[in-house]
């Protein structure tokens, strides 16, 4: 865990986080925390991490998400060097499949 971001703040976000029962209220809630820009540069990562882990190019990425190869690289280096949250996220939501 990056030290910089476990702050009492950060906490208090992930616990209210936690809170959410169904995607309607992950919209109202994320809706009013994050700008549209923001919701979608964290979707857009989001989608560049799963589509790198199912082994696609760095073109073939940036022309499905709109990502820059400088985003797609910075999610490459959160797959391969970061604390595995993607892949913990993956394992989750696709239990038969293995990384």
């Amino acid at each position: 865990m990056n030290k910089k971001i476990k702050t009492e703040a950060v906490d208090h976000l992930f616990e209210a986080i936690l809170t959410l029962k169904n995607s309607d209220e992950c919209y109202s809630f994320f809706e009013d925390v994050c700008t549209v820009n923001e919701l979608l540069s964290l979707s857009q990562r989001y989608e560049v991490a799963k589509m790198l882990r199912e082994g696609k190019t760095y073109l073939e990425i940036a022309d499905k998400t709109g990502a820059s190869t400088a985003t797609i690289s910075r999610v490459n280096r959160s797959l391969n060097y970061g604390s595995d949250g993607y892949d913990m996220v993956f394992a989750r939501l696709n239990p038969e499949e293995k990384k």
